[in-house]
């Protein structure tokens, strides 16, 4: 061992006057540094064929976790869709063998995927990576050097940053962590720190990603990795506590969405010097019993309520922070994907959807990043009813720190109200069919001059320049049954406003009460076309949603309110309009206007038995359906100022997921019954 260590100093000392005249200035590479590294990578490799460590067992309990993300910079929580808890028998031998034994898995699934993880994601790193780092079989991460290895000691550079002290059974240990950059970071290559032992120069922790280079996957967007060790038996550092996070996301629309695998590991008792025999570790590194004995394991509790909060979380703590890490330690560019050219839509609706305006409307769109932080999309639609074509073009400009820049130009649609009925798809398939076409458009021409600031926490915040032309639009289309309401008769107006939006998400962490917030505000003036005199107004909307456990189920309450300062001048188009599934089930569509309202419901929601389905490879059908009866009331203050109020009560049934939703309704003021079936709310934008 004594050899080995002289030969790297020596290899070291060779390069090292290079090295250091370009970097100690800046602290990187200095003689501090590169003594500590050259002596945690003499260690490391000493380590592996040190005679005082012959071979050690331990146990690892873990969870697999695959997540989705939606959403415009994805505000919300990830939702669970599918999640594996495993126990592992591990074993290491001398200088690097290693055999791990999956002896326990259960999984649950939440929504339809035939997701496979690859065989290394099922199991603990040993050795904190080999020479030379690979993950998702070499699929994901490839050909990257280890930071602490002789080859390393070329490919990266090194600085010390700080200091600290940790408690280890019956004493203080003295770390100081080092961070880690590639020479040339359009190389594969790591970006993180590594915390080295004082003492020892052993390895007590490692995080960090990985440069674009080392990505071999195109859709990814990163790898993450937590690597902690613990002492054991006063001496060796062993792995105890592992964390990896592999995030891609979907190019070929713009409404973004994230596939997110979560990989999180406890590992104990710990036990060396066994003397396993050689033929223990033979075959494959990672291998299982039969799936009979893995299911009937004794896990404690049901798997999502042992799922850890972090798993759950929006983006956990100690990821976040490597990330950062690694954005402040190399160039933007090094992190971030190629220029591309794709697809655009914002959701299946801006490709083919049907109304009462255009019948069948095809359209599509194209984005193409431009480098620097620019994006640019234009994308359109052609009615085959009204035969005119609708057009959009943005160039979006963000920030390494996320603030965004947005300049549009648009010849569209816009909506009349606040609340948004029923899906895009659901409403598509009712127009065409049943001539129930729950939307209510006006034709908008102008831009807008948008800035989204980088989230703070929870809460995101919003700001929009805008100025544009409004025109009513006229009936085209015909329904295959039934016959279409006419359209508002929208004021043709030339309208300018500055408005503001903020949003609170809800928590990240399980809790008693989850919320979210959503607040917009505008003013601005409406002068008409025609000539004549305008007038001033100002608009304001929120909705507040709460859930919180209550009698073996959960409680959700859900207020808006919406006003605006009607009078002379101020366009029809800009009014409170009211009547659908959520905003006053069982009441006709936007037959409640005025210029005010809110609306208020109470729904409990709890899960029953229900029949199983097998969908093939995409899993079972949980068994239970979720049951949510509720109340409804809704105000609406008239132009008089007189307030009127519309209830309603219902039930909701929720199932095949939790995908879909089927609603019966009965309003309390007048005669009727509402029956609606549609997506789960939360996947609207999508559709």
């Amino acid at each position: 061992m004594r050899s080995l260590r002289a030969f790297i100093v020596a290899a070291w000392l060779v390069v090292s006057p290079l090295v250091a005249v370009v970097s100690a200035q800046d602290g990187w590479n200095d003689a501090r540094t590169r003594a500590l590294v050259i002596a945690a990578i003499a260690r490391r490799v000493a380590q592996l064929a040190d005679t005082g460590l012959v071979d050690y067992t331990a146990q690892a309990h873990g969870y697999i976790t695959f997540l989705v993300q939606l959403g415009d910079g994805f505000p919300l929580p990830p939702a669970v869709i599918k999640s594996d808890e495993l126990m592992l028998e591990v074993y290491w031998g001398a200088p690097d063998r290693s055999k791990q034994r999956i002896i326990g898995r259960r999984d649950t699934l939440l929504l339809p995927t035939d997701i496979n993880y690859h065989r290394d994601h099922l199991g603990v790193v040993q050795n904190n990576f080999p020479a030379i780092i690979r993950l998702g079989d070499g699929d994901e991460v490839r050909d990257v050097p280890h930071p602490l290895s002789p080859a390393g000691l070329e490919a990266y550079d090194y600085r010390i940053i700080d200091s600290l002290s940790i408690r280890a059974s019956d004493r203080a240990i003295d770390v100081i962590q080092v961070n880690v950059r590639p020479k040339d970071d359009t190389q594969p290559g790591a970006v993180g720190a590594v915390f080295i032992d004082r003492l020892s120069s052993s390895v007590v922790r490692m995080s960090f990603s990985f440069t674009r280079a080392a990505l071999k996957d195109k859709q990814l967007e990163d790898v993450s990795v937590i690597l902690e060790s613990g002492l054991v038996d006063g001496r060796f550092w062993l792995p105890r506590r592992q964390a990896i996070e592999i995030r891609r996301s979907a190019t070929w629309m713009d409404f973004p969405a994230r596939g997110i695998i979560r990989g999180r590991w406890e590992i104990c008792c710990i036990t060396t010097n066994q003397s396993l025999p050689r033929q223990a570790f033979a075959g494959l590194e990672i291998v299982e019993v039969p799936r009979a004995q893995q299911r009937a394991y004794p896990f404690a509790g049901e798997l999502l309520r042992t799922l850890p909060d972090e798993v759950r979380a929006l983006d956990a703590v100690e990821v976040r922070r490597v990330q950062e890490e690694a954005r402040a330690l190399v160039r933007a560019s090094a992190l971030a994907r190629a220029r591309s050219t794709s697809p655009s839509a914002r959701s299946v609706s801006d490709i083919v959807r049907v109304n009462r305006v255009e019948g069948l409307a095809l359209g599509g769109g194209i984005t193409r990043s431009l480098g620097a932080g620019f994006t640019t999309t234009v994308g359109g639609r052609y009615g085959l009813s009204d035969s005119r074509l609708k057009a959009r073009a943005r160039l979006e400009w963000e920030s390494v720190g996320g603030h965004r820049v947005t300049l549009e130009g648009h010849d569209d649609f816009a909506e009349v109200g606040d609340v948004q009925e029923v899906s895009g798809l659901r409403n598509s398939i009712a127009a065409q069919e049943f001539g129930a076409d729950w939307t209510d458009p006006y034709g908008v021409a102008g831009g807008a001059l948008r800035l989204a600031l980088a989230p703070r926490g929870r809460t995101r915040l919003a700001l929009g320049l805008v100025h544009e032309r409004h025109s009513p639009l006229s009936l085209h289309a015909t329904p295959s049954a039934g016959r279409y309401e006419p359209l508002l008769l929208a004021n043709r107006v030339t309208v300018s406003r500055l408005g503001a939006e903020l949003t609170v998400a809800p928590p990240t962490e399980a809790g008693a009460l989850e919320y979210s917030v959503a607040l917009q505000f505008s003013g601005g003036f409406a002068a008409p076309v025609s000539g004549g005199a305008g007038a001033g107004y100002v608009r304001a909307s929120m909705e507040l949603e709460a859930r919180r456990p209550l009698a073996g189920g959960r409680l959700l309450a859900r207020l808006n309110l919406a006003a605006v300062s009607l009078g002379a001048g101020v366009p029809a188009q800009l009014g409170v309009a009211l009547g659908g599934p959520l905003s006053a089930p069982g009441y006709r569509f936007h037959a409640l206007r005025g210029s005010s309202a809110a609306t208020q419901r109470f729904e409990w929601q709890h899960r029953v038995p229900f029949i199983p389905m097998q969908l093939g490879r995409f899993g079972v059908v949980p068994s239970s359906i979720v049951l949510a009866p509720y109340v409804h009331q809704s105000l609406v203050r008239d132009g008089r100022g007189v307030w009127s109020g519309y209830p309603s009560i219902g039930v909701g049934v929720i199932g095949l997921f939790d995908l879909l939703r089927l609603d019966v309704a009965k309003p309390l003021r007048g005669k009727g019954w509402l029956i609606s079936v549609d997506v789960a709310r939360e996947f609207w934008r999508v559709m």
